[in-house]
């Protein structure tokens, strides 16, 4: 019986195996790009431009930033989502019908490409808190902004972010050539820092 293929091809022309995946095939270039063409809330946002993963991951980071000065764990931030560069970005009710098979694939992804930029496997837990802290204020803005959500059902579903909190954020609806470039360019800033 013949295996199925594992693995994806990258346009950088490495080959990442999806079930045991290795940093030495991880690229930035192949992240980012992946990661600008893949729509947030499964595109249904407002605008003339879908709503990346990569704009998420540059926003979710900047919130980040605003508690945590540390350029190591904000590159952590940055890359948050970064396995969806592969797999995609599954809204939360689909992710719970796949089942584990999902996250635990999403687990070796992340783990890849942490080591790959010099990060642990897996981020102390008080910095994932943290993280994620950052990401449900970047959904409540999303969903607010842009994906047609009242304040009162955002709140419900991500918590009412503190108002200082969200202080000058703006959801960005940009092409995804121009976010693939913000988003290495950033993260060469941030791994200079390192």
């Amino acid at each position: 019986m013949k295996q199925a293929r594992a693995w994806q091809r990258m346009l950088s022309g490495r080959r990442l195996d999806l079930l045991d995946p290795t940093p030495v095939d991880i690229e930035i270039e192949d992240i980012a790009h992946g990661l600008a063409f893949v729509a947030r809330w499964n595109g249904q946002t407002r605008g003339d431009w879908p709503y990346s993963v990569a704009e998420h991951s540059l926003l979710v980071e900047e919130i980040f930033a605003r508690s945590e000065p540390s350029p190591r764990w904000r590159l952590a931030a940055l890359l948050h989502d970064a396995p969806e560069y592969v797999i995609g970005d599954m809204i939360s009710p689909v992710k719970a019908s796949v089942g584990p098979g999902y996250g635990e694939m999403d687990l070796r992804l992340t783990a890849a490409v942490h080591l790959r930029f010099g990060l642990p496997a897996v981020l102390p837990l008080a910095i994932k808190k943290a993280i994620k802290t950052a990401d449900k204020i970047s959904a409540w803005l999303e969903a607010v902004q842009i994906a047609g959500f009242l304040e009162p059902e955002a709140d419900k579903l991500f918590g009412r972010p503190d108002a200082k909190v969200m202080s000058g954020l703006e959801i960005k609806l940009r092409p995804p050539a121009v976010v693939r470039a913000d988003y290495i360019a950033r993260h060469a800033v941030l791994l200079g820092q390192v």
